[in-house]
């Protein structure tokens, strides 16, 4: 899947002067408000942002990786709650099912996700299975041609835009571990689904993220994603992989927009009669902060480059995420830095940046399993 350079070209220009003219404007209303303005996500609609990943005879885009990356770092150019919108049908919610779902699973789904139609969410964390997603307790019970589902889901963003939830649960409850995990597509409306209120987070307001809640809510065996058992794990790794790149390149679309905010601040702010962009110890932190985004934003895009030529990328894609969202936080503390006091207060960005890029550390995997995820590949590399 790929558009052809001229037609890309065009897509990506048109997504710059979005960001530029649309959402960076638009910012403060969406702090303020916690929400993203409906007008903005119809607008999204329109520019077929919700099918950047869907394949084109189902109505997408059908980027590339490599594309896919570049869109979504010249999105995160702003506020990252404008790309939460998007996020999980572009990612994690829509691609288990364009990876392993059947043909009538794929065209039930796929047209009205690639138009915003509905959009889809990603259930697999849980009270008390986060980074340990093979210790998921959530059920679902075979019952003549139905599914019964029980149990919670955590931190779900996007549960309450969706229209269609990937639902990891155990389906053979003697089987612990990965193997007797199973991945189901549910409508959320059906009887027996419950999604929380919004959650009260640290940062990126209007990113909208609940708990899911199934209390003998009956799916269709039908909804059983690609028609077999035992396969939701694995499904959810392969996903994953590529979500975590995905997620790199919000972290470099955001890292080059504080990185903005602090230059604009450094040649405009005057001390000692001086702008304090030409203090030596500023220009340090400046040329890190440089140094870090372009590190980050070359890795990701050698790996995605990997992924579209079907390489095994999952070492690479734990660097990428371990890498880009780690540089993420220290460029913003930098930027928090260089404004002084005026760093600390709302007025300037910087501080709402500083907050929204903590989570890019934690979700789709932390920083920790990404480096469990890095050593247990170098090991096997060596011992076969």
């Amino acid at each position: 899947m790929a558009l052809d350079n001229e037609t890309f070209g065009q897509v990506k220009d048109t997504v710059t002067r979005f960001v530029r003219e649309r959402l960076i404007p638009a910012e403060d209303t969406v702090e303020q408000t916690n929400d993203v303005p409906e007008d903005i996500i119809q607008d999204m609609r329109e520019l077929g942002l919700f099918g950047l990943s869907i394949p084109e005879e189902y109505g997408g885009l059908g980027l590339s990786m490599l594309q896919e990356c570049e869109i979504i770092h010249e999105l995160c150019k702003a506020s990252l709650s404008f790309r939460s919108v998007i996020g999980t049908t572009v990612g994690i919610g829509s691609q288990g099912l364009v990876m392993t779902g059947t043909k009538e699973q794929k065209e039930q789904y796929l047209p009205r996700l690639a138009t915003g139609e509905i959009s889809s969410s990603f259930c697999l964390t849980e009270p008390d299975a986060g980074s340990d997603a093979a210790s998921l307790r959530t059920t679902a019970i075979k019952d003549g041609d139905h599914y019964v589902l029980n149990g919670t889901k955590r931190y779900i963003t996007n549960a309450l835009r969706a229209g269609m939830l990937t639902v990891m649960a155990r389906t053979d409850p003697n089987k612990k571990g990965a193997s007797g995990v199973s991945a189901f597509l549910v409508d959320p409306s059906i009887e027996g689904v419950h999604i929380s209120k919004a959650d009260e987070k640290m940062g990126q307001r209007g990113t909208k993220t609940s708990d899911v809640i199934f209390e003998n809510a009956r799916v269709p065996a039908s909804a059983l994603l690609g028609g077999e058992e035992g396969q939701g794990f694995y499904t959810a790794m392969k996903v994953l992989d590529r979500g975590r790149l995905h997620l790199s390149s919000v972290a470099t679309g955001i890292s080059e927009r504080i990185i903005e905010e602090a230059l604009n601040y450094a040649a405009e702010r005057k001390q000692f009669g001086s702008p304090i962009g030409e203090f030596q110890l500023v220009q340090a932190m400046l040329a890190d902060s440089q140094a870090e985004l372009y590190a980050g934003t070359s890795m990701t895009r050698d790996a995605a480059t990997k992924f579209d030529a079907g390489d095994e990328i999952s070492m690479l894609a734990a660097c990428c995420k371990m890498f880009t969202t780690e540089a993420a936080g220290r460029i913003a503390d930098r930027a928090v830095q260089i404004h002084g006091g005026a760093g600390y207060m709302s007025e300037y960005k910087v501080e709402r940046f500083y907050r929204d890029v903590r989570l890019l550390r934690l979700y789709e995997g932390t920083t920790q399993i990404q480096q469990l995820v890095i050593g247990k590949n170098m090991l096997k590399s060596v011992q076969g």
